[in-house]
């Protein structure tokens, strides 16, 4: 005789347990989740036990080996991404027929943003906030890749990134150039050496850091390095070249602040300086009101500077 299992009945408390559990999956741990959470990893390990027992199946693994989801907590992390997701547009749909802008924007883009005097990021979300009070904005950090793929899959529904390849079913939108360039720390040989002395032999042979995301050698393609190192944000990228030990690329603008300190400096510009193309990019069926204003402020704010 087969045992057949309650039917489930959705509460308010199964939601909140589920944006729990979607927080968890993103920071791919408890204690990584700890922050975002403001919660202890102990009080979130609770509710995802008090999840699974609701569910009737192990979401994931936790313990010395780290985490990782199971098979049913990948359908169900999956599921509950499109769930979450068809509340918050409910709730903006329900926002607009009431002819006010509601619910969440999700807005990624990549790190270093705030020292960029071309995009001026932060008044952007001013200008935002300002014209929609009631809308939540989720802005998350993440590479490129990471980026396209999660504006792809729906967590997205804005982000201002790099794209080498947009998919036919993205709009992207050509916003500025960023200059890159390579540069060493105070305590490295280069560092107080001339730069008529310097060489493009020379530099390749010393070691260098590069972006997780990015290929195997980085720059202007006819000045390839080999990794010595890896860094997934500019900040731990920043953290390797003030080592004195590693050569790495940088925005211009992030790594002002250093030169002018005198923690770094910038090695032969003219010739190992190169530009990424920034792109302000949305699905084309994205139908949120709130997503058009945050691209239209975004926009306006590089614009009008």
């Amino acid at each position: 005789m087969v045992t057949r299992q309650p039917k489930l009945i959705f509460s308010p408390t199964d939601l909140r347990l589920l944006r729990i559990f979607q927080v968890v999956v993103r920071q791919e741990g408890f204690a990584a989740a700890r922050d975002e959470l403001g919660i202890s990893p102990g009080t979130i390990s609770n509710h995802i036990a008090q999840l699974e027992a609701r569910f009737g199946v192990r979401l994931c693994e936790r313990g010395r080996k780290g985490f990782s989801l199971t098979n049913e907590g990948v359908r169900i992390h999956e599921a509950a991404e499109n769930l979450l997701r068809s509340i918050e547009n409910f709730s903006g749909i329900v926002g607009s027929v009431r002819g006010e802008l509601s619910g969440t924007v999700h807005f990624g883009t990549v790190d270093a943003m705030y020292t960029n005097p071309d995009l001026q990021l932060q008044k952007a979300l001013a200008k935002f906030n300002v014209r929609a009070p009631r809308v939540q904005i989720h802005l998350e950090i993440a590479s490129p890749q990471d980026l396209l793929q999660r504006l792809l899959d729906g967590r997205y529904s804005l982000i201002l990134t790099p794209i080498d390849d947009a998919h036919p079913s993205v709009r992207a939108i050509r916003l500025y150039e960023e200059r890159q360039s390579l540069f060493c720390g105070a305590q490295h040989e280069f560092f107080n050496m001339a730069e008529k002395v310097l060489t493009p032999n020379l530099l390749q042979k010393f070691p260098y850091a590069a972006r997780t995301y990015m290929k195997e050698t980085a720059g202007p393609a006819n000045f390839p390095f080999s990794n010595a190192a890896q860094a997934s944000h500019m900040e731990s990228l920043a953290i390797l070249i003030l080592s004195g030990r590693y050569l790495g690329f940088l925005p211009e603008h992030f790594a002002a602040q250093f030169v002018e300190r005198g923690e770094m400096k910038n090695l032969l510009p003219d010739l190992t300086s190169f530009y990424d193309t920034f792109y302000l990019a949305h699905r084309k069926d994205e139908k949120s009101r709130s997503m058009s204003l945050l691209f239209e402020c975004l926009s306006e704010s590089h614009v009008t500077g």
